[in-house]
């Protein structure tokens, strides 16, 4: 199976453009199709999010209530509308049925930088290439694109299935903030940071199409379950 990247143009080359300006953009493979997040996916989130496994280590409210969701999905519009956010749904393209959520965030515009985080599955989903996919549309987009030299990912130290999903991605470690974020069950929790960089993306990119191209002899990364 060939990857197939985001449908878009490359910024010239020579460096990044003079602005980086992240916005939502349908995104699509062979496997998943990122779409905009909106209102039109809540009975999907609904579907894909309501398993409580998925949010045991997170910050994020369980996606259980048709409530739930709704808030999701303001929260989520709002983050977008002030340019915080760029929220995702990940959407398979076989059935074109909702499996999770992404999102990018923490976004510095001044500095070309930006982090994936809220990235999430559901359980039919995971194990399989559906999260390598939608992490390597993503940085298509935002290396070739938008001209980011730098994006970053953070998860709970506790959280080793996510921390073997970035290694497995071609994320750099970088380091643990100590105490960083407290989770729903009052946990003050470690946060692992790792980072891809433009210098380093050529080197991810051939691993993740390698991957991709393998057609799903390499289907054991799994998504950083709900991580900001």
């Amino acid at each position: 199976m060939s990857p197939v990247a985001a449908v878009s143009s490359g910024p010239a080359p020579g460096g990044p453009p003079s602005v980086f300006a992240p916005v939502a953009v349908t995104l699509t493979g062979r496997v998943v199709r990122l779409e905009p997040l909106g209102s039109a996916h809540a009975d999907g989130l609904l579907l894909a999010g309501h398993h409580e496994v998925l949010w045991r280590v997170t910050v994020q409210p369980p996606l259980v209530s048709a409530e739930a969701v709704a808030r999701y999905l303001e929260q989520a519009a709002a983050q977008a509308a002030r340019g915080d956010e760029v929220p995702f749904a990940i959407v398979a393209c076989d059935t074109g049925a909702v499996i999770g959520s992404t999102r990018w965030m923490d976004i510095s515009r001044a500095h070309h930088r930006v982090e994936i985080g809220g990235t999430w599955l559901a359980p039919a989903a995971q194990n399989t290439l559906a999260n390598t996919e939608a992490k390597y549309l993503q940085l298509v987009q935002l290396f070739e694109v938008l001209g980011a030299v730098r994006v970053q990912f953070k998860t709970d130290l506790r959280n080793t299935q996510s921390q073997r999903a970035l290694e497995k991605l071609g994320a750099i470690r970088e380091g643990v903030l100590r105490r960083h974020m407290v989770v729903r069950d009052g946990y003050v929790r470690d946060s692992v940071y790792y980072g891809i960089t433009d210098v380093d993306w050529p080197g991810v990119k051939r691993r993740l199409q390698e991957r991709l191209a393998a057609g799903g002899k390499h289907q054991q990364q799994q998504p950083e379950h709900g991580d900001h």
